[in-house]
């Protein structure tokens, strides 16, 4: 199986790396078009700011490639708002895979919203073997709202996606890789879609 870690320099792809050679899975970082277009799995991780991110998948033409790719696909935290259409963030156009419109949290709690919180109304394959209310590692001020694509919630204090599904397309919201058993659980899940 061909594993790919998309590098347009915006994502935490070191520590993903580690990640999924704790799950003895060898990954491929690059962002090299052909090679994306003939993974079999893609991870698309991001840290950081969604327009500057999003300069950075445009000097790459990646913001031409991802939309079209058909194999599994996950996005990771800020990868995750990057697959839908539009950020409160720098008033940012994403990628436009996702048709949910991203906004930034206005709670009387701290911002950003950041440690480790839990996840529920957990649906589909990526979750199996997730037990309702599992705890995951978040780290953003801005969020997806609860839509028909969210396949998991969390709540600060209102609720908002953990996570989404389109299609071929799964986003979480929390970094998979520092979400310790069950941050592991849910790539090896996507590893094995």
């Amino acid at each position: 199986m061909k594993t790919i870690i998309v590098d347009y320099k915006a994502g935490n792809v070191q520590s993903v790396l580690f990640a999924l050679e704790r799950l003895g899975v060898q990954a491929t970082v690059t962002s090299n078009a052909e090679e994306i277009k003939s993974a079999d799995k893609v991870i698309f991780p991001g840290v950081g700011e969604a327009s500057s991110a999003m300069r950075a998948l445009k000097e790459k033409n990646l913001d031409q490639l991802l939309p079209t790719l058909t194999q599994p696909f996950l996005g990771v935290c800020l990868g995750m708002q990057l697959l839908c259409q539009h950020s409160e963030e720098g008033d940012t156009e994403m990628l436009g895979i996702i048709p949910v419109q991203v906004k930034r949290f206005e709670v009387a709690l701290k911002v950003p919203h950041m440690g480790w919180n839990n996840l529920h109304d957990l649906n589909g394959p990526l979750f199996s073997g997730i037990k309702e209310n599992e705890y995951a590692y978040f780290v953003h001020s801005y969020y997806a709202p609860v839509t028909e694509y969210t396949i998991a919630q969390s709540s600060y204090p209102e609720p908002f996606s953990a996570a989404l599904q389109y299609q071929n397309f799964y986003a979480v919201q929390f970094h998979t890789e520092k979400s310790g058993p069950a941050g592991a659980q849910i790539l090896q899940n996507f590893l094995q879609l």
